[in-house]
């Protein structure tokens, strides 16, 4: 509709205000008209709709429309005032209506947040009325309690879409032809004598070529380069000479800790190192499998050249060269000894990391990637281990919110930040599968948290479709921070490590904590407890899988 905006607005379909436009009569003359003599008229577009008022105004300018008169100019404030006042209606019951998406008008979120104190007290199973009692809202009179039954309907339909199917494994001939290179490299058998992959691999160079010298990992770090400096230096005396010809060892990890982020793993790989019967990459988080083997330095960075293993292998040559030491001392030669050595690899992006499938493997069954980085592991060195660390995934979330968040972080921010990536989870729920939401890229990378890396159990049972449960020892931070030596001897029994003496013990176990929380992020306390509420909420059936799967109540995290 067309209305000059010195009369009035036309609101509704029904058209309530034909009455002003005398000005536009068949003998309405612009040239003669007081009001419209000589001027540039403004008529006002609006959409009939009344849910999109706001958002489909359009001044243009016509010079075809007039006025007639001062009365008509006069309801046309009226009119105006009107408006006004039925927009100022719209926003006050906006508020009063309750936090539902979809039930609001014109506020941009529909989650409003109280800051409360924190209370330990208060367990999983209290009713919102019990939360009540226990927390008092803020001077912003705001209660968080609106939040929860609209986000618990989110909730509530992801529940019911949840199903736990068992994903069938690809062939080993499908593995080899997405990734022939790599399998031209690893041979199918490794040395005996050696507990970790090892094999001897011809090295065709001189004594004045740079083994590294396109290694992708010291081109792309500066930090790194001091490492490779060092190999460099070292790299000709650690060849195995034989018939004119030079070998040089390589390995691949005996053991990986493959996850969690946020979950403690930074503080295991400085215990473990410790050891000494264990060494690690080069770098402790190569990332290879699940990033650089695709040419991924950052997501948001897009798609650099790809690593070959190549770049990958050299980062156990420091390791290789003391298992070399060892299977070459002339005691090993005699009694067959074996080497005691092994090497480890600590990315805690393998266990959930797979966004990179989608650029690369096209036929994919409705949404769910064909092959997982655990496929191309396995078919490569079926005898690894592998260790998975685990916290609350509530907890986890907030963590890593507050490691990765880099600026105006609050706990207002981090609710808000739940709840819309809650409502994105639940749009994919509609129409894709668990897996296929849990590892598709668009939505991880669209979710302001990242909810879905604390969904243990979905990763968990998929790298049980390839690995024996026995390859595989779970832990928990809590039973970590509050056990270090019950948690260590563990990993240890669960490597096969020899035992250590009890200064190396005490070393290894009384060392302080690696990769705590920040200062500043510390005060800024902890997450409002009806966000704790919601997310308690989300991950419940997740856990609840997870304990059935370990046989382990302590994976419910009902009292953390």
């Amino acid at each position: 509709m067309r209305y000059c905006i010195n009369c009035c607005i036309h609101l509704l379909p029904n058209d309530l205000h034909r009455q002003c436009f005398r000005c536009r009569g068949p003998n309405h003359n612009n040239q003669k008209c007081p009001v419209c003599k000589g001027e540039n008229k403004i008529p006002l577009y609006t959409d009939s709709k009344q849910m999109k008022l706001l958002a489909v105004l359009e001044v243009r300018t016509d010079h075809s429309e007039s006025w007639n008169g001062f009365f008509c100019l006069r309801k046309g404030k009226l009119c105006s005032l009107i408006f006004g006042l039925i927009i100022m209606t719209l926003v006050m019951a906006s508020y009063i209506l309750t936090g539902a998406k979809h039930g609001l008008l014109l506020i941009p979120s529909p989650f409003h947040y109280g800051a409360f104190t924190s209370n330990p007290s208060l367990m999983d199973n209290e009713s919102l009325s019990d939360m009540k009692d226990h927390y008092q809202p803020s001077k912003m009179n705001i209660s968080y309690v609106k939040d929860y039954p609209s986000i618990k309907l989110i909730i509530d339909t992801i529940t019911s879409k949840i199903e736990f199917i068992t994903r069938q494994r690809p062939d080993l001939e499908e593995l080899r032809k997405q990734e022939p290179h790599m399998f031209s490299v690893i041979p199918n058998k490794f040395l005996p004598n050696s507990k970790n992959p090892c094999w001897y691999e011809e090295y065709r160079g001189n004594t004045t070529t740079d083994p590294y010298a396109t290694n992708s990992y010291a081109l792309y770090s500066k930090r790194f380069r001091t490492i490779f400096d060092y190999l460099r230096k070292v790299f000709w005396n650690h060849l195995y000479h034989y018939k004119d010809k030079h070998y040089r060892l390589r390995c691949l990890p005996h053991f990986y800790i493959i996850g969690q982020p946020k979950c403690g793993t930074t503080d295991l790989y400085d215990r473990l190192r410790l050891h000494p019967d264990v060494r690690f990459s080069a770098i402790k988080e190569p990332h290879w499998w699940t990033r650089k083997r695709f040419g991924i330095i950052r997501l948001r960075d897009g798609f650099h050249d790809r690593y070959p293993v190549e770049d990958y292998l050299d980062l156990f040559d420091l390791a290789a060269h003391q298992i070399q030491g060892v299977l070459q001392s002339e005691a090993a030669k005699e009694r067959g000894k074996m080497n005691n050595i092994i090497i480890g690899e600590a990315s805690a992006s393998t266990m959930w990391d797979n966004n990179a499938w989608i650029f690369f493997y096209d036929n994919s069954t409705e949404g769910e990637p064909p092959f997982l980085i655990q496929d191309f592991i396995h078919a490569s060195q079926p005898n690894a281990k592998l260790i998975i660390m685990l916290r609350d995934p509530v907890e986890r979330l907030y963590s890593d919110y507050l490691y990765f968040a880099s600026a105006n972080k609050s706990v207002e921010d981090f609710h808000e930040k739940v709840a819309e990536s809650l409502q994105l989870f639940e749009n994919c729920m509609l129409d894709y599968s668990l897996r296929a939401c849990v590892y598709n890229n668009t939505l991880n990378n669209a979710m302001p948290v990242r909810l879905q890396v604390g969904l243990y159990v979905v990763y968990l049972l998929d790298w049980l479709t390839v690995f024996d449960k026995d390859q595989i020892l779970v832990l928990r931070l809590e039973d970590h921070a509050s056990n270090v030596k019950y948690t260590m001897h563990m990993v240890f029994q669960f490597l096969d490590l020899a035992p250590l003496s009890e200064k190396q013990e005490a070393l290894i176990t009384k060392s302080p904590a690696s990769n705590t929380r920040r200062p500043e992020d510390r005060s800024l306390g902890p997450m409002l407890p009806t966000t704790k509420a919601i997310l308690r909420d989300f991950y419940r059936p997740f856990n609840t899988k997870l304990a059935q799967v370990l046989f382990d109540d302590a994976f419910l995290w009902k009292r953390t």
